[in-house]
């Protein structure tokens, strides 16, 4: 049987005279050697994408951190920092393919700036600059570091009682992750539940709230803000994160084909 293929939506850079779709290699080795399943990188079209052609193809989608940030316009803000980076074709790309997933039932994974896009897309809103607000700390990593550094564990953050999230890595206890982000969560989407918090409260993970509706019970559908991608061979919450979302897109293309 083929492996389930999981979409990664790109992003949008210059190098020289040119513009480029890329995605991080780390992202993809994830969904290829941690969840066991096919990538697929989707360019970042927005409006141009032909979305019933991908959506055929697509078993599971995987939203990825980046460098850039969600435009505020879309969660009715003016841009704080104009110093930072934004990408509107990804956001053009990504936050109607994030509806269509909620919709159609599609499993999806999304990673620190993919948390971010999620939480706007479903009607949420961000803190521009965590950093900035009273009692929260500063998850930004040191950019003068060694990426090594960047990346190792910077805090815990406190599993939801009886979450998916715990039920996944088979665990209660605190989780000690790496933080790489200016932006976050301020007001959480309708539709989404609490997963994880870091110790100053800010959301750190959430799914879709169960509510009474057995489709969203059965969905793969879960958000963290760090990275699980790397190094993920030798972290072993990170492989059952991704080995869970690998055989929801089994079992959802099973269903479907």
């Amino acid at each position: 049987m083929h492996k389930p293929v999981v979409l990664i939506p790109s992003c949008t850079h210059t190098k020289g005279a040119h513009r480029y779709f890329a995605a991080q290699i780390k992202y993809v080795a994830a969904v290829a050697e941690g969840a066991g399943c096919a990538p697929l990188l989707l360019p970042a079209l927005g409006a141009a994408t032909d979305w019933e052609a991908v959506l055929r193809l697509a078993d599971g989608i995987l939203l990825t951190g980046a460098a850039s940030n969600v435009e505020p316009g879309h969660f009715g803000e003016t841009v704080h920092n104009p110093r930072l980076p934004l990408d509107p074709q990804r956001d053009a790309t990504t936050l109607p393919l994030i509806a269509m997933a909620r919709q159609r039932g599609l499993p999806l994974l999304a990673i620190c700036r993919g948390f971010q896009e999620v939480n706007v897309a479903l009607g949420g809103s961000l803190h521009q600059a965590v950093h900035e607000q009273p009692d929260l700390m500063d998850h930004r990593e040191n950019g003068s570091e060694p990426l090594e550094l960047q990346y190792a564990a910077r805090h815990a953050v406190t599993l939801a009682e009886n979450g998916r999230l715990a039920a996944i890595l088979g665990s209660q206890a605190p989780l000690h992750v790496n933080s790489l982000h200016g932006q976050g969560i301020a007001r959480l989407a309708a539709g989404l539940r609490v997963e994880a918090r870091a110790p100053d409260g800010l959301v750190e993970a959430y799914s879709l709230d169960d509510g009474d509706d057995r489709t969203d019970a059965e969905q793969f559908f879960l958000g963290v803000q760090w990275h699980p991608e790397w190094q993920f061979k030798d972290n072993p919450e990170a492989l059952k994160l991704l080995a869970a979302f690998g055989q929801a897109c089994r079992h959802f293309r099973q269903n479907q084909h």
